[in-house]
């Protein structure tokens, strides 16, 4: 099948409404770079639009009814959204899922050390990276550290102009014939990834006893003088701290036509960005519209934040229970009649490396929104593998509402593959399909995406909350 360049079909008009999604997607990623701010951005937004917190409308004994908008937040790194449509929930709903967790670094409950005259954090790489491209580049520290009493510090470094950055070392290349012997797996060890986070020792006493005291870690106790006079924390305080090691600065437009977006995190918030906007811009719909934004993808969705916890479930139960239609067994058909599209990004083309990848069932920067009928490894292990069914009545919703789309695979069959939460929604027996948006260097430090595919996956979002219905 021919390749389109979704760029060439679009009006004046719609390329002006790209440009204003881009910028504020881009300030989106500038902003959130944990889960945390993901969510507290998000939450920010959508009540400005209306949508009410599920616990205060439980408290408060109200109902919900058509057209009603609220959310639920777990552990403020996963969100739930729901617009309640004209039919019974118990019918379906449309579902957008996406994660808002992203590889990066993780500071260790033990982290701080000092060592050569230098004073580091020591970490622990989260989800798939290679270690090599952290190495040398401006990082910035965000997360929370929660003091005994309940305290909440909020910790944002390296973002602001006149912030200090951080940075993990790499051995010079005039001494680097034994690192450059080894494979790139081994180049850089995961032990390795600690970055610096100080040299200047604390300005010692001149009395004796507390300058032999001090004198052996002196730099590692002028980082925690500085902790204690600017954030009141201790160093016992990493035990009970989640703090992320995230490359620093702001989104950026790429290429000289500024066609692209370069940024940390696209995977996979390109998809909760566009799955947010497609909810806010939907008026109404005949079923429930629902987007759902999860933590713990990149690690397998585990832990109480991840999709397999019972989040999502119990919220459905309490919505439909606010709704008058709570059962058992309501709730278990109203997920199995549901429709989702599991948005997550695709690998996209590199003509750098053509062989990695079936140039046919591949997707490219600028092809549009993207369907993966199946993603997995290998011989399909681990995918969701769609019925056909559901791709021809999706196939259908975007030749009504004019969206470009493109069909992909992660890569070449035998070369590897990866997972998203789509089999995990799809233990109810609802129809899920992966879909989102070509991403390149993806899980890379600095990841690219086309605005135009952007743009177009927003719409498909949009055109699947108001039509989908197998029913």
């Amino acid at each position: 099948m021919e390749h389109k360049n979704v760029w060439e079909s679009y009006s004046a008009k719609q390329l002006k409404e790209l440009e204003a999604l881009s910028a504020e997607y881009i300030d989106f990623l500038s902003e959130c770079k944990t889960e945390r701010e993901c969510v507290d951005y998000i939450v920010n937004v959508i009540e400005k639009e209306g949508y009410r917190e599920l616990q205060d409308v439980i408290k408060k004994g109200e109902t919900l009814k058509c057209g009603d908008k609220v959310y639920a937040v777990w552990m403020n790194k996963t969100v739930a959204m729901f617009r309640i449509g004209r039919q019974p929930m118990e019918k379906g709903m449309n579902i957008l899922g996406a994660h808002i967790d992203s590889p990066r670094l993780d500071v260790k409950q033990n982290p701080l050390y000092e060592d050569g005259g230098f004073a580091y954090l020591d970490t622990h790489y989260y989800g798939g990276v290679k270690k090599y491209q952290w190495v040398t580049i401006p990082l910035a520290l965000h997360g929370v550290i929660v003091k005994k009493d309940g305290t909440t510090v909020e910790i944002n470094i390296g973002e602001n102009a006149d912030d200090p950055v951080f940075f993990v070392s790499d051995l010079l290349i005039h001494l680097a014939q034994e690192q450059l012997e080894k494979k790139a797996a081994k180049v850089i060890e995961g032990e390795a990834l600690d970055i610096i986070f100080g040299n200047k020792p604390i300005l010692l006493s001149k009395e004796k006893d507390k300058k032999e005291e001090k004198a052996k870690e002196a730099v590692k106790e002028g980082i925690l003088d500085l902790l204690k006079k600017n954030y009141d924390v201790e160093e016992e305080d990493f035990l009970s701290a989640e703090l992320e090691v995230v490359p620093a600065g702001r989104a950026r437009e790429a290429g000289l036509d500024r066609s692209m977006i370069l940024a940390y995190g696209q995977d996979d918030r390109v998809c909760a960005f566009s799955s947010l906007k497609a909810m806010l811009e939907l008026k109404d719909s005949e079923r429930c519209a629902c987007c759902l934004l999860v933590d713990k993808e990149e690690i397998g969705s585990v832990g109480a934040t991840g999709m397999q916890s019972k989040f999502f479930e119990n919220t459905v139960a309490e919505v439909m229970n606010l709704a008058g239609e709570y059962s058992e067994l309501k709730v278990r058909r109203c997920l199995a009649a549901s429709c989702m599209l599991s948005s997550d990004v695709s690998s996209a083309y590199d003509p750098s490396y053509a062989s990695s990848f079936d140039k046919k069932n591949v997707a490219y920067l600028g092809g549009g929104m993207v369907f993966n009928k199946f993603t997995g490894a290998r011989g399909k292990s681990g995918s969701n593998d769609a019925n056909a069914e559901y791709l021809a009545h999706i196939r259908q919703i975007f030749e009504k509402e004019k969206v470009q789309f493109q069909t992909a695979e992660l890569g070449r069959v035998d070369l590897g593959g990866g997972g998203t939460i789509a089999y995990i929604l799809a233990l109810y027996g609802m129809n899920v399909i992966d879909s989102g948006v070509a991403v390149l260097n993806m899980h890379a430090p600095w990841e690219a995406t086309s605005k135009a595919d952007v743009y177009e996956t927003k719409r498909g979002y949009v055109a699947f909350l108001k039509e989908a219905d197998l029913s």
